[in-house]
């Protein structure tokens, strides 16, 4: 079975920008170690993903409610592994504060329908499998307000790009009042496997770096699947972490911090794929990417989490730049 794997928010100027121009990012590329040997200043994340797919069996095994004693014990344990210290104890929080934040998730999981958490074995691996990308980008201000999101220089507005042909991806924005949803909800009803079942972006804005990531796997994945597959699509990009906090009181599983509020993580679409018999192509593609150190990847299911490893953010600004001519 796959087993996938503080700071204030950022001060932006005023006003939505284009596409272009942008600033170019100067100096030269940095050295990259080899995706099988971390650099020695940074956890092994092979081993921390291999310790996590062992932590998540037990922790299935001990997923009813009489269990809750042996499960803290287990966690207790097993977070105290050297290959896992080293990646919560890198993380924002530290290694106590990953630790408590996720018995307090545990403690108050409730499975719901909107949730991607389908039960405690899903909300452990999620937490811990997204861990790797806040201690990847600990150092970067998150986007506390939509405001800030919806202002931010550092974002291009998908929109922009959209109409002059310029993404190999697809997205739909959640409707903006109740008539755009009676109108969904009439054009689900008429056409169910049209379009995924998301809700939709929030926000129609995208780093740079992040808009060429999703372009190179858009192009990868077309090419690989047959004739008349739709394209890869995209069900969530960057959040506020105020908005992070309204999913959260809605019962989805929105983990805090998250790779969401610091612009480097997106959600795509797996199951729907399932109907056109490539959603194991896309999987391959995307565990390939972190096989090679570019993306962490965390399955949840209905979509899979992604986000930029910061060794590929050079790389991709500078394609974005000669993919859009600036």
């Amino acid at each position: 079975m796959r087993v996938p794997s503080r700071s204030s928010g950022r001060q932006s100027g005023p006003g939505v920008v284009p596409a272009a121009p942008v600033r170019r990012l100067p100096g030269p590329s940095p050295v990259r170690p080899s995706p099988t040997r971390p650099s020695p200043t940074e956890p092994d994340l092979a081993a921390y993903r291999a310790a996590v797919a062992e932590l998540l069996v037990e922790v299935g095994a001990l997923a009813d409610a009489p269990s809750t004693a042996a499960r803290q014990l287990l966690l207790d344990q097993r977070l105290r592994e050297p290959a896992i210290t080293a990646v919560l104890d890198a993380t924002p929080q530290g290694f106590l504060g990953a630790r408590e934040t996720l018995l307090l998730e545990m403690a108050r999981y409730q499975p719901n329908a909107r949730s991607s958490a389908g039960d405690l074995t899903a909300l452990v691996r999620i937490y811990l499998l997204s861990r790797i990308d806040v201690m990847w980008w600990r150092d970067t201000p998150i986007f506390s307000t939509d405001a800030q999101v919806n202002s931010s220089i550092d974002l291009v507005d998908l929109e922009w790009l959209r109409r002059r042909d310029l993404l190999q991806f697809r997205y739909q924005e959640q409707p903006a009042n109740v008539l755009g949803r009676g109108l969904r909800a009439v054009r689900r009803r008429l056409f169910p496997a049209a379009t995924p079942h998301t809700a939709g972006l929030m926000f129609r804005r995208a780093r740079r770096e992040v808009v060429a990531l999703l372009n190179d796997i858009g192009r990868e994945f077309t090419s690989a699947t047959p004739p008349g597959t739709p394209p890869l699509w995209v069900t969530s990009l960057v959040r506020s972490a105020e908005h992070q906090y309204r999913l959260r009181s809605l019962g989805y599983a929105a983990m805090v911090p998250s790779g969401h509020c610091l612009g480097y993580a997106a959600d795509v679409e797996m199951t729907w794929f399932q109907s056109f018999g490539v959603r194991d192509v896309l999987a391959d593609l995307l565990l390939a990417r972190q096989a090679a150190g570019e993306i962490n990847v965390v399955d949840e299911g209905q979509a899979w989490h992604l986000c930029l490893a910061p060794a590929a953010r050079l790389r991709l600004r500078r394609s974005y730049e000669a993919e859009m001519g600036v």
